[in-house]
């Protein structure tokens, strides 16, 4: 069975479908709509690639920053530890002062102290021998006294003036 195909002025419906877009490519072609497609599409790739570039750019930057950084962070440890190393020198220098410094400060007072005992025993010496020669003197006194009479001062006189 055979049915008839409906068809207008000689098209067919398929023939009608083919005019029709035909027509809609004809005024595509006409309002230039693949012309404002393909601007479209590159100002949409421009834009893209704006943003691409823009964000290698900000990529660099933002890495050099880090590099930057990075070299700052270094630069502070190697600093803080040169304070270190040099804080270390200085209390080392300080403590070996300090041991050179009492070292000598005990020296000193034992000088003063060895030279306040040699005084103390000059002292002593030259008392003992302040009391010795006044124990003397009393004892010769007390001797002469004792031995010598009027007699023996006559006899002593008469030696020494024969004597001369």
């Amino acid at each position: 069975m055979h049915h008839p195909e409906p068809s207008a002025l000689g098209f067919s419906p398929a023939g009608w479908v083919s005019l029709a877009i035909i027509a809609i490519f004809l005024i595509a072609f006409w309002k230039k709509v693949p012309g404002m497609l393909a601007g479209g599409l590159d100002k949409s790739i421009s834009e893209i690639k704006k943003q691409l570039d823009e964000a290698k750019a900000l990529r660099a930057e933002a890495e050099a920053l880090r590099q930057e950084y990075a070299d700052k962070i270094a630069n502070a440890e190697k600093d803080a530890a040169a304070m270190l190393e040099h804080a270390r020198h200085e209390a080392d220098a300080i403590v070996a002062k300090a041991e050179a410094d009492t070292t000598e400060v005990i020296a000193r007072r034992e000088k003063m102290a060895e030279d306040k005992i040699a005084a103390a025993e000059r002292a002593a010496v030259s008392d003992l021998r302040a009391k010795a020669a006044d124990a003397a003197a009393v004892a010769a006194k007390g001797l002469i006294a004792a031995r010598h009479t009027a007699e023996a001062d006559k006899a002593l006189v008469d030696q020494a003036i024969g004597s001369i």
